[in-house]
């Protein structure tokens, strides 16, 4: 089964039309899409794009074979025509199947706002899913195999609005609609996001990928998706953005733990706004543990470990279900211990609560025993970073670039972060800087 692509952008297309954006002025050549529309084996046409018949031609293909057009959402963007010859568009009501007479079968998908989503089935039993922009399948991802589309098993290919709705691609995940061999492509792609590399490295960070305009795929043909990092530092001064940084690279993943460092301060109004702030940032399917306890945390899931210890999921789970710390559990209940991805904020304030338990603040007590105390706590903690089986995002601050500090207490801490930092950062296979948002790859 092959797919053309005829375009590949957001109902209104990119560059929007007058938009003065930098998003937009950028958006030349191979970046420059079209609203999306596909093509599927010159006989099926599921939504349309300005032009169809001469993005057809460019793309090597025709459309005097199309027996079916079906649109997927409301256009709201430029007045789409139906070229003469081409059948009038239609929709699938939602769970209804289409048998068509060369042999693809379209089923309807739910998704959560107006429109339609299209399973489709090709005569070889390949299967591909397409979402309409800024959709995701409607109903919780329930973990047992079944695709949003009703059928068993991962998809070949998968077509979505990665940008907009990362949580989408994380419950296809969940339900095991798409795992690691899934072709997974954006579409419906919108002015949101710097076109070009920027939009690239997005993207392979949710392991998916991007095509141009008039690309021709073939579904079930291997194509190597996106090498995504096990381990995973980032690294950015105050209100740099790396918090946001950390989240969006696993906002298309499903039951990711939340390890908060900095807990709670009573009467601290800045604090509470700030931790107000990430919680209202992150998906509300989400687990938190507020902990400074993370070496059970990595080391959950390797061969060995105590399953129903503290640092696995069943732990987790409990701290959720119960603790104050916590906020409410998500649906990763019924996951396997220790493979819940993790995402730790910060390793600075880890290294904070570690300094105050070894007294790395008093000079006598840092002399007779408080720096082997702390090296040996940031070993053990690298050590279990070196041997974790879990994908890991950690967050920490860049403090070495700034003045220096005025104090003996403030110079051991940035001293003491800086070796950290390097330590855990040669364990992870990126390295990330952020810079006034922007994402500087310093290694992978």
């Amino acid at each position: 089964m092959d797919v053309t692509l005829l375009g590949t952008g957001a109902p209104q297309g990119l560059p929007r039309p007058g938009c003065p954006c930098a998003a937009c002025a950028t958006a030349v050549g191979d970046e420059a899409r079209a609203a999306t529309a596909l093509l599927v084996d010159g006989a099926l046409m599921i939504d349309l794009t300005p032009g169809p018949a001469f993005a057809a031609a460019r793309a090597g293909q025709s459309l005097t074979g199309v027996r079916q057009v079906l649109l997927s959402h409301p256009h709201d963007g430029p007045v789409m025509e139906v070229p003469a010859g081409l059948p009038q568009p239609g929709r699938v009501a939602d769970g209804r199947e289409l048998a068509l007479l060369d042999g693809h079968r379209v089923r309807a998908v739910a998704v959560d706002i107006p429109g339609t989503g299209y399973e489709i089935s090709g005569a070889a039993g390949e299967r591909l899913l397409y979402l309409p922009p800024g959709a995701a399948p409607a109903g919780p991802a329930n973990g047992n195999g079944r695709t949003a589309g009703g059928g068993t098993g991962p998809y070949d290919l998968v077509l979505l609005d990665v940008q907009a709705r990362p949580d989408a691609l994380a419950k296809l995940r969940a339900s095991g609609a798409v795992d690691a061999a899934t072709d997974v492509v954006a579409v419906h792609l919108d002015h949101d996001v710097p076109p070009g590399p920027e939009l690239h490295r997005r993207l392979a960070a949710a392991g998916a990928r991007a095509v141009p305009d008039g690309s021709t795929l073939v579904v079930g043909e291997f194509h190597a998706v996106p090498d995504l990092p096990r381990r995973t530092l980032v690294l950015g001064g105050a209100r740099s953005g790396k918090s946001v940084e950390a989240e969006r690279r696993l906002a298309a993943f499903p039951d990711v733990v939340y390890v908060a460092t900095g807990g709670t301060r009573d009467g601290d109004q800045d604090w509470a706004q700030r931790v107000s702030l990430h919680r209202e940032r992150r998906p509300g399917s989400w687990r938190t543990v507020e902990t400074c306890d993370l070496v059970p945390l990595l080391e959950a899931g390797r061969p060995g470990t105590d399953a129903g210890g503290p640092g696995t999921d069943a732990g987790e789970r409990g701290a959720d279900a119960g603790g104050p710390d916590t906020e409410a559990e998500g649906p990763g209940a019924g996951r396997p211990d220790g493979t819940s991805p993790l995402l730790i904020d910060c390793l600075a304030l880890w290294l904070t609560h570690v300094m105050d338990e070894v007294g790395a603040w008093d000079d006598a007590t840092w002399e007779a025993g408080g720096r082997r105390a702390l090296r040996e706590r940031t070993d053990a903690l690298v050590a279990a970073v070196r041997q974790t089986r879990r994908t890991v995002v950690a967050v920490s601050n860049e403090v070495g670039s700034g003045v220096v500090p005025a104090t003996a207490a403030g110079r051991r801490f940035r001293d003491e972060l800086g070796r950290l930092n390097a330590a855990f950062g040669a364990e992870c296979e990126q390295l990330l800087l952020v810079v006034a948002g922007q994402a500087l790859a310093l290694r992978g």
